[in-house]
Order: C-alpha cells, then sequence, then structure tokens
C-alpha cells in the first residue's frame, strides 16, 4: 500500500467524529491541522484528503514538468508560425509575390478573422475531446499550413494560408490558458503562466536567430529564403504535434500520469480555492449567455484588448523598424532577438512578486508604465538609433510583461470550467481585434515619418488597457467587500454555488 494512501485512510477515521474544542486539533476557516497524525506537518480539509507538505511541494513541482514545459513548447511554436512572415518580409517575401501598397498588411489582418469568431467554441471542444486530442491536431493543422505559405506563389495564396492558419490557431492560447487555470491555484499561478506566455518573447528571439540562419539558403531547390523560413518552420511544429499527442496534458479528472491520491488531492486543493468547478458538465448555450450578464466579463476583455495592438504592433513590423536603423538583413534579424530576451527575464521578476505578495493589480499598471515610456521615446527621438533601439526594450519588457498578469488575473478570477472556459476564451478573442488593428498600425508610407502615427496609436491603447484595469481592481475590491458584509447562508445547494462559480456569495476575488 502506498504511503499516501495509508495517510488518506487515517484522515478519513479522524473525521469521522466532529472535531471537537477539546481536540488538540486547530482550526483554519475550513481546514482542520492535527498533530496527532503520522505527519506533524501534515493538513486535510473538509474534503478528507491528506498530504504532508514536502509531498505537496513535490507534487506541485511534478505538475510543472508535465504541464508548462508542454504547453510553453506548443504556444512557442504557434507564435512563431503566426509571426515569421515578418522574418519572411525582409528576405522578400513582398518582392516576390508582387505585394502592392496595403496588401501585406492586410495578408496579417485575414488571419485574426477566423482567430477571433472561433475562441469560444474552440474551448467548448478543447473540454469535449480534451486537451491531447484537440490541441495536438490544431498544432498539425497549423504547422501543415505553414509549410503551404512557404510554397504560394501570389497575393491569394498568402491570403488563403493566413486565414486557415488564423483558423487553426484559435485554439492555441486561449486552451492553453484555461488548461493551465485548471491546475494551479490562484496564488501560485502568475509564475506559470508568465513562463508560459514568455514563450512569445522565446519565438520572437528564436524566430530572428533562425531567420538569420535560414535566410543563407536563398536559391536551394530554386526557392528563395523567405521560403525556407516558412517550410522548416512548419515541418518542426508538425513533427513536434506528433510527439505531443502522447504527452499534451489532460484536466486533472482525467489525468492518467497521476495516482488516484495525487489526482484527489489535485481536485480537493483547487476545490477550496477555487470553489467546485462542475466539470462533469457540458458546457450548453445557457452558460455561454450567463457568462456575459457579468459586465466584468466586458472589461477583462478591454484589458486585454488593449495591450494586443502595441504587442502585434511589435511583433509584426519590428523587423522593419529596426532595419531604419541602417542594419543589413542579417543583422537585422539578429538585433531584433535581444528585447525579445529581455523581455522574457522581466516579465518572470514581475511573475515572482506578483506571485510572492499574492497581488496583481500593481504588476499590470508598473509594466504599462514603461511601455509608454519606451514609445515616447521613439516619438520624439529619430536622431540616435543607439536610444531608439534601446527603447524597443522598454517596449517589449513592458507590453509583453503585462499581458500575462492581466490573462491570470482575469481568468483565475473566474469560477468553475464553464465560466473560465467561456471567459478565457472571449477576453482572448475579443482582446485579438486589436490584432486588426496592429496590422494597420504600421504603413509604409509612415516609413519617412518615422512611424509616428504607429507609436501614437499604441500609446493610446496601451492607456485603454491602464484604465480598464482600475475599473476591473475598483470592481472587484467593491464586491468582495460586499459580499463582506452580507451573510454566506442564503440557502443555497453546494449544485448552486458551484453553478454560479466566481458569482458564489463565498467566493472572493484575487486583487
Amino acid at each position: 500500500m502506498e504511503p499516501l494512501q495509508s495517510l488518506t485512510e487515517a484522515c478519513e477515521e479522524k473525521s469521522s467524529s466532529p472535531i471537537s474544542s477539546s481536540s488538540p486539533a486547530r482550526q483554519y476557516a475550513n481546514n482542520y491541522y492535527d498533530p496527532d497524525l503520522p505527519h506533524r506537518d501534515s493538513e486535510y480539509d473538509d474534503l478528507h484528503v491528506q498530504y504532508p507538505s514536502h509531498v505537496q511541494r513535490r507534487l506541485v513541482t511534478k505538475i510543472d514538468f508535465r504541464v508548462i514545459p508542454v504547453l510553453s513548447i506548443l504556444y512557442l511554436l504557434a507564435f512563431l508560425d503566426r509571426t515569421n512572415i515578418a522574418n519572411a518580409s525582409i528576405f522578400g517575401l513582398q518582392k516576390e509575390l508582387g505585394l502592392k501598397t496595403t496588401q501585406y498588411n492586410t495578408a496579417l489582418t485575414i488571419f485574426f478573422v477566423p482567430y477571433i469568431v472561433f475562441e469560444i467554441p474552440s474551448n467548448i471542444l478543447l473540454k469535449k475531446l480534451r486537451p491531447h486530442v484537440w490541441l495536438s491536431t490544431c498544432m498539425f493543422l497549423f504547422g501543415l499550413v505553414t509549410i503551404c505559405q512557404g510554397l504560394v506563389q501570389n497575393y491569394s495564396g498568402l491570403l488563403a494560408t493566413r486565414f486557415f492558419l488564423g483558423l487553426a490557431e484559435t485554439g492555441m492560447f486561449p486552451g492553453s490558458f484555461y488548461l493551465i487555470g485548471m491546475w494551479y491555484k490562484r496564488s501560485e499561478a502568475q509564475r506559470r503562466y508568465s513562463f508560459f506566455f514568455g514563450s512569445t518573447s522565446l519565438a520572437g528571439a528564436f524566430g530572428g536567430l533562425l531567420a538569420s540562419a535560414i535566410g543563407k539558403m536563398s536559391g536551394m531547390r530554386g526557392y528563395a529564403g523567405w521560403r525556407w523560413i516558412f517550410i522548416l518552420e512548419g515541418v518542426l511544429t508538425t513533427v513536434v504535434a506528433i510527439l505531443f499527442f502522447f504527452v499534451i496534458p489532460d484536466f486533472p479528472e482525467n489525468a492518467k500520469w497521476l495516482t488516484d491520491n495525487e489526482r484527489a488531492y489535485v481536485k480537493a486543493r483547487l476545490r477550496k480555492d477555487q470553489g467546485r468547478s462542475a466539470a462533469e458538465r457540458a458546457i450548453g448555450i445557457r452558460d455561454v449567455i450567463n457568462v456575459f450578464k457579468d459586465y466584468k466579463i466586458f472589461v477583462g476583455g478591454f484589458m486585454y484588448f488593449g495591450l494586443i495592438v502595441p504587442a502585434y504592433g511589435y511583433a509584426f513590423f519590428a523587423p522593419g523598424i529596426i532595419q531604419t536603423y541602417g542594419y543589413s538583413r542579417i543583422g537585422t534579424q539578429l538585433h531584433s532577438v535581444p528585447p525579445w530576451a529581455a523581455s522574457f527575464t522581466f516579465a518572470m521578476i514581475v511573475a515572482y512578486f506578483s506571485d510572492k505578495f499574492k497581488h496583481r493589480f500593481a504588476f499590470t499598471l508598473i509594466p504599462i508604465c514603461l511601455a509608454i515610456a519606451g514609445f515616447g521615446i521613439l516619438i520624439t527621438v529619430h536622431d540616435n538609433h543607439h536610444l531608439e533601439y534601446a527603447a524597443l526594450f522598454f517596449v517589449t519588457m513592458g507590453t509583453y510583461s503585462a499581458m500575462p498578469v492581466i490573462v491570470c488575473w482575469f481568468t483565475m478570477n473566474l469560477g468553475g470550467h464553464h465560466r473560465r472556459a467561456v471567459g478565457t476564451a472571449w477576453q482572448i478573442g475579443f482582446g485579438n481585434i486589436g490584432g486588426i488593428i496592429a496590422t494597420y498600425a504600421f504603413l509604409p508610407q509612415d516609413k519617412p515619418k518615422f512611424y509616428k502615427t504607429g507609436y501614437s496609436i499604441c500609446i493610446s491603447f496601451i492607456c485603454l488597457s491602464a484604465a480598464s484595469c482600475v475599473v476591473y481592481a475598483v470592481s472587484i475590491l467593491w464586491q468582495n467587500r460586499m459580499r463582506e458584509k452580507q451573510p454566506t447562508d442564503l440557502g443555497l445547494t453546494e449544485f448552486e454555488k458551484t453553478e454560479k462559480g466566481d458569482l458564489s456569495p463565498d467566493y472572493r476575488y484575487l486583487f
């Protein structure tokens, strides 16, 4: 018999009779700590699931190594295949396909049409088909489309491949965030979310390095260098997708790589932190409608929407901006790497302190201010390329550090499978409308004017995000205080509380 099984049995025997006031056990809310149990540092709650603290840490580490690296690699390849068109453009994509005026911008835009529309249906399918099936299938498809993108011969072909790329990638980001949120407590999620989201920064850095190397293959087999960027990166994605079918984790309720005791403990700790999840019930149209009756859902969308504009504005146009500083094609690709690497490091620092202090609000505004400072420099300074290049560090560090905090803050404050699945997909889907704006923020005719229009647009939307964060913070603070004053025993059954999720009177939002 495993030691954890004996611990659980001991816990159940102990909990079979009420704990009296004279008992040596100490009560903390609905948690009980009993020094008479075999492990003096073990806890068990009213769900009768017990784990020694050192085993708890080992289990969380086990989850970390099984969940976070896989999803991070998945999204790294998704973001790489999505944004490598910027690197391809430097190596002659627009010239060979004969793109004129804003046709390149339109090709960027069409990606977001299916990407936005199918976010919520994708998360519903994710829950129905299980993550390892849905995410690996989508991954294989967008890798295949990326290969096809390297074979297009005209503008129409480019539009078609970009559309289907957006369709295949629609479930990657919201699905991964939703899945991570079903594994971790709110107080420990930020570092995991930021590491996952940091894969976008690593993709930017990795993409620049890959492009600088692959671009030298120009002429091989009669293909230009920009075609090889798409083909080789697409092949890499499809191969990894086949392997990931067997390693992408499912929800805790279905995780076969956990023992029965481990699975019970994971479900219990999440239930205590977030309430019951209602994982056993399918998501229906009524669930979707009920989610949108909460005004905070719309505020969460604007929080993310405001940062998507500068995020994609940089991702799609950074190589072009950096090239204006006088670097060669290869030099441009290499100089695109350091700002991305810096943003990953800074995001992890922000995440560490956000989890340490169990606070989110301030850690959205501080990086946002840094990004505003960066764009302010880019708008006003045009004769000092070193300072302009340094400003790109501020832009990436600020934008790509605030985004994971915002998404984690909003996602982890949504209680239950249904509200979290729909709410997360909504925030990501609505927010990505900003991607459409970003694709037209930096136009060729603005290049002689140092892209002042694009920088101004980015600052405006960053301020919108900051204002939305303030509104959201005030809203949840007010609701927490109102719930403290009101009685929690309103005659609601456990089923009704489960259905309400974070709207239950027992629920408290993380500020």
